[in-house]
């Protein structure tokens, strides 16, 4: 009730309501200051012949009030200078009580007026100051505040409580600090409190959200503490100091973020790259992993080109109701058809190749994440080998031009189940090539694509963001990398270039060190590395060794046997292949394994069939190809 009167007062309204409190305060402060004088006896006939001289004090204080201003202060901005207009509103009304004094018989002493001033000064203060915090509670009870935890209980976080004692939305609880010293002392009328008893508080005193008020301390101690913060469920904020919410300190520095030149080892090659149009143009375009990162640019670049239709395939419904609603707001008139099914299901594909009229299938769909698909190894092979097939196989059937398969540099010489995966789905593709009269099967072999899904760089972006430390396998690790423009790119002129059994591979450039990497996105987010030499840096670089089937360094060729082709930075790569005889056994081997549940045979089958790398998981020897 309190709170919805208060609200709803107009401005004109309190301001008439301040200044008729001051004059009744005059009344009191004159029958105060009687009282208080020894020589006075307050009777009632000397109350009664005092009345014209109150009444009209009153009036004359009413004048005085409004004309000094004070109606218009605000509570919460009742100060030092409000204290002084009281001061002077008190003084002008000791002042008329002076001069009306000659009209009572007999006249009253000086000292009744000067204790009636310093009484209306006194009262006239009091009653504003307990009137805000009657009025602060009343807002405070009528509405949701947000309670908060300052974490620092310096001077940062002393400046925060004194603001937020102005705000009626929201309300600091207590302090929390590292410094021994400070805990359980009470500041700026909070008490402060240790970090293990933030849990405790946040249950116990209804908190919102922690505020960080330590501007002091380094950036990433200030990301660890609020992840750990975070991790525990509550919202975290940090406050930046007041300099350099001015511009100074921090904020005023300039890091220089990595370029992707530095990260490639080479120019970007998107200008270089010819367009890839007249391959495209007026084609009917299946493109299987549609939202997936590589999935998706060849999706956006396929629009430029103007195709027919183009048939999206994802069994992720949000990658592809995404891609579905980007190339719809981005291309009016196109036809898009989104199938939301697995290159798994043979009927499926078969429908959807011939009831669309499929003439270049795109085949990006893969389990790709290598720690993932050595820990589910069966899920992997079945995805990666056996979904390549029966998509081939379809688009074989339906009479399908091309069919280009998006492949990995891990495929060379794999030692890992997710490298050797892809592997197999080249040999696959490749033994079809040889088959097929009507359908062109080529594949295109690229390293690490910048951003993707699972990648490096994404990975290094969220460590450094939370202070890190950035963990890296090995000091030693390189790899290749290319822009996702590049690789999509690539994969459309292997398209345009296929002849058949075509393996494309990139020149691209040289491998970058991994720890270079990681010590240029510290540096450039404006850190510094914390190692033997630098104890004081910001970010630690923790090695975690090489994860199971993870090599140094990447390849992209199988043989030194290379072929030019159209474009001077693109090459075909002359490389064996198995017979129709080997590629069923490995299938049916394959097949089995999947079906029972078999994960030793099918490593057995890895080992058998797919040339590896140094790092072997097993003992087999392979046969020859």
């Amino acid at each position: 009730m309190f709170y919805r009167i208060v609200t709803s007062l107009t401005r004109t309204q309190k301001q008439l309501l301040f200044m008729l409190m001051d004059a009744g305060m005059i009344g009191v402060a004159m029958f105060a200051a009687l009282a208080l004088n020894a020589t006075v006896n307050p009777n009632l006939p000397l109350m009664m012949r005092l009345m014209p001289l109150v009444g009209a004090l009153v009036v004359l204080g009413g004048v005085a009030s409004w004309w000094l201003g004070l109606p218009r202060f605000k509570l919460n901005a009742y100060d030092t200078r409000g204290i002084t207009r009281t001061a002077a509103f008190a003084a002008v009304c000791g002042v008329a009580g002076v001069a009306l004094d000659g009209l009572l018989v007999p006249s009253l002493s000086m000292a009744v007026y000067f204790n009636f001033a310093l009484l209306l000064l006194v009262l006239c203060a009091s009653w504003r100051i307990l009137l805000r915090y009657a009025t602060t509670e009343i807002y405070r009870r009528g509405q949701n505040r947000m309670r908060v935890l300052i974490y620092g209980a310096g001077q940062t976080g002393q400046q925060l409580v004194a603001a937020l004692r102005h705000d009626n939305a929201i309300e600091a609880v207590a302090f929390i600090d590292d410094n021994p010293t400070l805990q359980s002392q009470v500041i700026s009328g909070l008490r402060v409190n240790a970090p293990s008893a933030i849990k405790d508080l946040i249950a116990r005193k209804g908190i919102d959200r922690v505020v960080l008020a330590m501007p002091s301390i380094s950036q990433p101690q200030l990301a660890r503490i609020a992840h750990r913060l975070r991790s525990i469920g509550c919202e975290v904020h940090a406050l930046p100091s007041f300099a350099e919410l001015v511009g100074e300190g921090e904020l005023k520095k300039r890091v220089a973020p990595v370029t992707i030149d530095d990260l490639l080892g080479r120019n970007r090659l998107e200008s270089e790259l010819p367009g890839v149009s007249h391959a495209y143009s007026g084609r009917r375009i299946l493109i299987t992993g549609a939202g997936g990162s590589i999935g998706s640019e060849l999706c956006r670049q396929l629009i430029g080109c103007k195709p027919d239709c183009i048939v999206l395939v994802d069994h992720s419904e949000l990658g592809l109701y995404n891609i579905d609603k980007e190339l719809r707001d981005l291309s009016e008139g196109l036809t898009v058809v989104p199938v939301l099914g697995s290159v798994l299901d043979e009927k499926l594909m078969a429908q959807v190749m011939a009831e669309h009229r499929i003439e270049v299938v795109l085949h990006a769909a893969a389990y790709k994440h290598l720690p993932l698909v050595e820990c589910n190894v069966l899920s992997g092979l079945n995805n990666n080998v056996v979904g390549t097939k029966v998509l081939a196989e379809a688009a074989r059937e339906a009479g399908v031009e091309r069919f280009i398969l998006v492949s990995s540099d891990k495929a060379v010489r794999p030692t890992n189940v997710m490298g050797a995966s892809k592997r197999l789905a080249e040999l696959i593709v490749q033994d079809l090539a040889t088959r097929s009269t009507g359908t062109r099967f080529s594949m295109v072999r690229f390293g690490n694509v910048l951003g993707s899904s699972g990648s490096v760089i994404p990975l290094f972006e969220e460590q450094i963001a939370r202070g890190g430390p950035v963990t890296l396998t090995d000091p030693k690790v390189t790899r290749y990398f290319m822009t996702v423009s590049e690789a999509a790119r690539l994969v459309l002129l292997a398209g345009s270039f296929a002849r058949g059994g075509d393996v494309f591979v990139l020149d691209m450039g040289d491998p970058v060190p991994i720890e270079k990497l990681a010590r240029q996105m510290i540096e450039g987010a404006g850190y510094t590395v914390k190692d033997v030499n630098h104890p004081d840096g910001d970010i630690e670089i923790q090695i975690t060794g090489l994860r199971k089937g993870e090599k140094l360094h990447e390849e992209l060729l199988i043989s030194s046997d290379m072929l030019t082709t159209p474009h001077h930075k693109i090459m075909r790569a002359q490389e064996s292949y198995l017979s129709e005889f080997e590629v069923a056994t490995a299938l049916k081997d394959l097949r089995n394994a999947i079906t029972g549940l078999d994960e030793e045979l099918a490593r057995s089958v890895i080992a058998r069939w797919v040339e590896r790398g140094e790092k072997v998981p097993h003992t087999e020897e392979k046969q020859s190809v």
